[in-house]
């Protein structure tokens, strides 16, 4: 972690990520980086339907690879970097073939260590290697997990978390989700072994509303702040209480502690545990 010296009000208490410790190449690879169109959470039509969304400054983003289904062959890590679209570093691999590619980096992984994607039973299970789930042992920790066999890895991919195998019975794998979640896939998707890359993220003070703005965060205005047209909080002569005996959103839908997960939802099934 990096400390700020307190010269300001907004620099008290801010902390970073100390990167030079961590990356090892500045510049990303050309041919693996391209540019996304900005919304601003707006949809084709022009109306803003993902609030607090908009500006930030420029990025390139960087193509990860979250199948690694290429091939069984061994890759060798060549840079850990920078990726601005995630929490997490990507680390850049060299194929035997002479392809190049990024994955996300998995903790502990360094520089001129060989990672393999392998589908059947692989002879080792280092960090970073990738296979089907029913080839890693119960009580591993996993990241960059499938949901669905052949879709990409969906769940573990944020900095510092993981998946933890906790069961694996008739053709499925139960899956222990960071969100407390306990959910049940099938035994032939792909799971990469160790914990994502970076978890003192989860520490860092922003310190200051400016630096939200730099990662394209927009300020968030309260319900009671605005008209009753526009939020069931809003209205009142001067500060007055929201007058409601549960809070709502902005479209009338009741907060903290409702349930929001369609009961019909088909992958209901799969959940053994609800999230915490």
């Amino acid at each position: 972690m990096k400390f700020y010296r307190p010269t300001s009000p907004s620099r008290r208490g801010m902390s970073g990520i100390e990167y030079r410790k961590f990356i090892t190449a500045r510049e990303p690879l050309k041919s693996l980086v391209t540019r996304l169109k900005t919304k601003s959470g707006r949809n084709n039509s022009g109306r803003i339907t993902v609030r607090h969304q908009g500006g930030g400054v420029k990025r390139n983003y960087r193509l990860v690879d979250f199948k690694q289904l290429g091939s069984a062959q061994t890759a060798t890590v060549e840079t850990i970097e920078y990726d601005p679209y995630r929490t997490a570093f990507i680390a850049r691999l060299l194929y035997k073939n002479g392809q190049r590619g990024y994955i996300l980096a998995p903790q502990g992984l360094k520089v001129g260590d060989e990672v393999m994607s392998h589908q059947d039973n692989p002879t080792a299970l280092n960090t970073g290697h990738r296979t089907q789930l029913k080839n890693i042992p119960v009580g591993t920790f996993v990241h960059n997990v499938e949901l669905r066999p052949g879709q990409g890895g969906r769940v573990g991919r944020a900095a510092g978390t993981s998946v933890k195998i906790m069961a694996r019975e008739g053709g499925y794998v139960n899956l222990g989700l960071p969100s407390g979640e306990v959910r049940k896939v099938q035994e032939t998707c792909f799971g990469s072994v160790g914990a994502v890359s970076n978890p003192e993220n989860a520490m860092v003070t922003i310190g200051k509303a400016g630096r939200m703005r730099y990662l394209g965060v927009r300020p968030t205005v309260r319900g009671t702040a605005m008209n009753p047209v526009d939020h069931p909080h809003g209205g009142g002569e001067g500060k007055q209480p929201r007058g409601l005996r549960r809070p709502k959103n902005a479209w009338g839908k009741g907060t903290r502690g409702v349930k929001t997960r369609s009961r019909k939802n088909r992958s209901n099934i799969f959940i053994v545990q609800r999230r915490k």
